[in-house]
C-alpha cells in the first residue's frame, strides 16, 4: 500500500518504520527541514530501542522515505496518517491547532480519494474537525478514521508489531476492510482488531491511559498507607493483583508517573468530561496523587537531611521517567531536582541515555557523571529515580565505601530492604518497612 505519514516523531516515526517492514511504501513527511535531513541519514532524534534498526533498514530497501514536501506525501498515497502533537494546553485540553492544520495540508494536497486517519491522541470530537479542515479546501472524497497508538516508550517497535489489540474508528466498511489489511500481519497470532465508530475510538485511548494512570495512583496511595501502618506494600501488591478480575501489572509502587501520555491524557480527558457537564473528581485525584508522589523523595530527603541543605551532595540515579527512554517530560526527577538545588543542594546525576536531554532543560545546574559509581563520591545519600538494569544489582559495598553516609532513598523498590539493611546501609523504599538492620544504622 502506498502510506504518509504526516509528522516524524514518535508515533509517526514507529508508524512509518513498523509499516514499511511489511512492505508497504511510505513516505514520512515533517515541517522541519533538519529533522527530516537526519532521518535521512538515518538517525534517530530521540531514544526508543531498536528503533534506529528499523529505519536503516527500510531506507536502504526503498521502502521509507522522508520529506519536508506533505503535498507530495499526500499526492503519492492513498492512506495518510496524522501523527502530529497534540500537546496541553494552559487549561489542561488538548492542543490541536497541528492536527487541524496538517488536515488543511492534506486537503490542500488531495487529487482523489483518501483514507486519513488520526494516529494523534486526540479527544472524542475531533474526527468531525478534522473532515470540515480537509473539505474546506478539496471536493475530493474522504474517509476520516481513528486509529489509536498504545506503544510504551522503550518498547514501542515491539507494541507495535505484536499489539495487544489494533483499534480502528471507522466511518464506513469500505476504509475498514482496507485498515484491517493493512494490520494484518500485525494480528496473526490471533489478537483482536477491533472495528467500531470513531468516537468510540477516540475514546478508547484516553480511557486506556487513564485507567492505567489510576492503577498508579491508587498503588501509591496504598503504598503511603502500608509506610504510615507498619504494612508491606509488596505482600499488599500480591494479595491484590492475585485476583483475576484485577491483574498484577501497573500495581508497582514508585515516585509518579510522568512522560509524554499519562500526564496530558489523564488532563485532557477531564477536561473533556468538565466541559460536557460530567463529573472529573476521579481523574483530579489521579493526577492530585500523581502530583504528590513526584514529590516523595524530595520529602524524605527533607525529613532526614532538614530543610536547609546547603554543603550537602546528593546522588541522583535516574533521570528519565523510565527506563528505555530519555524522555525528560514531567519526569519525577525534575520535581526532586528543583527542591534540592533551591535548598542550596549540589546534585550529581547518572542516567545511561536521558543526560543529554536533562542538559536541555536545566543546563549546568547539577552535574553529570557518565558512570553511576561516579556520582556517589561524597554524597549524603544516593536517590533513585528510575529502574534501569545497571542499577538492579550494584556493587553495595563499593557504594558504602563511595558514599559520605551509606544513605540509599529508592523511589523504586529495586533492592530488598533486609538484604540492603544487612549491609550496613539506611534504605528508604515506598511502602515497605525499613529493616531493624537499617533502623539501628541510622540511629
Amino acid at each position: 500500500m502506498k502510506i504518509a505519514v504526516v509528522g516524524s516523531g514518535y508515533v509517526g516515526l514507529t508508524t512509518g518504520a513498523c509499516l514499511a517492514e511489511t512492505g508497504n511504501d511510505v513516505i514520512c513527511a515533517d515541517i522541519v527541514e533538519e529533522k527530516v535531513e537526519a532521518l535521512d541519514r538515518g538517525e534517530i532524534p530521540f531514544f526508543e530501542p531498536g528503533l534506529d534498526a528499523l529505519v536503516e533498514q527500510n531506507l536502504a530497501a526503498g521502502r521509507l522515505a522522508f520529506t519536508t514536501d506533505v503535498a507530495r506525501a499526500v499526492r503519492e498515497s492513498y492512506i495518510v496518517f496524522i501523527a502530529v502533537g497534540t500537546p496541553p494546553g494552559d487549561d489542561g485540553s488538548a492542543d490541536l491547532q497541528h492536527v487541524v492544520a496538517a488536515a488543511r495540508d492534506i486537503g490542500r494536497a488531495m487529487d482523489g480519494e483518501r483514507i486519513v486517519i488520526t494516529k494523534s491522541t486526540v479527544p472524542v470530537g475531533t474526527a468531525p474537525l478534522v473532515r470540515e479542515a480537509i473539505e474546506a479546501e478539496t471536493d475530493h472524497p474522504v474517509h476520516v478514521c481513528a486509529n489509536p497508538e498504545f506503544l510504551r516508550e522503550g518498547a514501542a517497535v515491539s507494541d507495535f508489531k505484536k499489539p495487544d489489540r489494533v483499534v480502528l474508528g471507522v466511518d464506513d466498511p469500505k476504509a475498514g476492510d482496507v485498515l484491517q489489511d493493512l494490520y494484518a500481519p500485525f494480528v496473526r497470532t490471533g489478537n483482536e482488531i477491533l472495528v467500531m465508530d470513531v468516537a468510540s475510538a477516540e475514546i478508547t485511548k484516553y480511557a486506556a491511559n487513564a485507567m492505567l494512570a489510576t492503577r498508579v495512583s491508587f498503588m501509591n496511595a496504598i503504598a503511603r498507607l502500608c509506610q504510615r501502618t507498619g504494612a508491606d506494600v509488596d505482600s499488599v501488591r500480591l494479595g491484590v493483583g492475585s485476583d483475576r478480575r484485577i491483574g498484577p501489572t501497573y500495581l508497582f509502587p514508585g515516585v509518579g508517573y510522568g512522560g509524554s501520555c499519562f500526564p496530558k491524557d489523564v488532563k485532557a480527558l477531564a477536561r473533556t468530561m468538565r466541559d460536557l457537564g460530567l463529573d472529573s473528581s476521579i481523574l483530579d485525584a489521579v493526577e492530585g496523587l500523581n502530583e504528590t508522589q513526584k514529590r516523595l523523595l524530595l520529602d524524605w530527603v527533607v525529613e532526614r537531611f532538614g530543610d536547609e541543605l546547603s554543603g550537602r551532595t546528593f546522588a541522583l540515579w535516574g533521570l528519565a521517567f523510565k527506563p528505555n527512554t530519555d524522555d525528560m517530560r514531567d519526569a519525577p526527577s525534575l520535581v526532586t531536582i528543583g527542591g534540592l538545588l533551591r535548598r542550596g543542594a549540589r546534585v550529581v546525576a547518572h542516567d545511561p541515555v536521558a543526560m543529554p536531554a536533562t542538559r536541555r532543560i536545566l543546563g549546568d545546574s547539577i552535574e553529570y557523571r557518565d558512570h553511576n559509581y561516579d556520582v556517589l563520591d561524597g554524597a549524603d545519600a544516593l536517590l533513585i529515580h528510575t529502574e534501569w538494569h545497571p542499577y538492579r544489582h550494584p556493587d553495595f559495598a563499593r557504594m558504602r565505601s563511595l558514599l559520605r553516609e551509606p544513605v540509599i532513598m529508592d523511589g523504586r523498590n529495586l533492592y530488598a530492604p533486609r538484604v540492603v539493611g544487612a549491609l550496613g546501609f539506611e534504605y528508604h523504599s515506598v511502602g515497605r518497612r525499613l529493616a531493624p538492620q537499617a533502623a539501628s544504622c541510622a540511629s
